[in-house]
């Protein structure tokens, strides 16, 4: 079980540390209706990351590790084909790293959100988006395949999904708690992680897509 554990918390910190999240929720703090849409977003955001993660999870649990004491073939190969895609999608983020391009639409209605809406936006984010995608189907595929009982699965799937959905979570309680204090950080933060968004998730991609594959190739070597 601890092993699990440790395999899942790079991923779960890639996720936690992805920029856009973040400079949503900041946004949704500042905004006109800062309590309901955050709160939604925040629910939308940890369902988003359980459901994605808990399909693929489910999926790579019907993969045959029985035939051998590690993992087996197909099982690596998965992981090894996800380590690919976690690197290739760093290279193209690290070359628009430069670009200046318009704030995404829906970043510009975040003012305009309500509850029913920030939830569906949180959920689109985490289960949607290709970049957190393809960190929880690798942390699903890692739970599914890692030979631990039912039990220890779904404990292993909500640690992942807490650790993951944490930066989100934080501050829009710590907003409900203190609000008046928070709202000098939340500016700073938001102008930085707008500045350093696309060097950070490169970044980031790079190095769950180096521990992805490393485990896939350790799986057939």
């Amino acid at each position: 079980m601890g092993s699990v554990i440790g395999e899942l918390l790079p991923l779960a910190v890639g996720v936690a540390i992805s920029p856009i999240p973040i400079i949503a929720v900041i946004l949704m703090l500042l905004s006109k209706r800062a309590g309901g849409a955050s709160a939604g977003f925040g629910v939308g955001w940890i369902l988003g990351i359980l459901v994605a993660t808990g399909i693929f999870m489910l999926l790579a649990g019907s993969i045959d590790t029985s035939d051998s004491d590690g993992p087996s073939a197909t099982a690596s190969w998965v992981k090894v084909v996800l380590g690919v895609l976690l690197l290739l999608l760093a290279g193209r983020q690290w070359r628009s790293r430069n670009a200046h391009a318009e704030p995404p639409k829906w970043m510009q209605a975040i003012d305009d959100l309500n509850f029913v809406k920030s939830t569906g936006l949180g959920f689109a984010l985490a289960a949607i988006n290709p970049k957190n995608l393809l960190l929880c189907v690798s942390a699903g595929v890692g739970i599914g395949t890692a030979g631990v009982n039912g039990g220890e699965q779904v404990v292993a799937l909500i640690v992942y999904t807490v650790l993951a959905g944490s930066t989100v979570l934080v501050p829009v309680i710590a907003y409900a708690v203190a609000a008046d204090k928070m709202r000098g950080t939340l500016d700073n933060l938001k102008v930085w992680l707008q500045a350093n968004n696309a060097a950070v998730m490169s970044v980031l991609l790079l190095v769950m897509g180096a521990v992805v594959l490393g485990k896939g190739f350790s799986g057939l070597f």
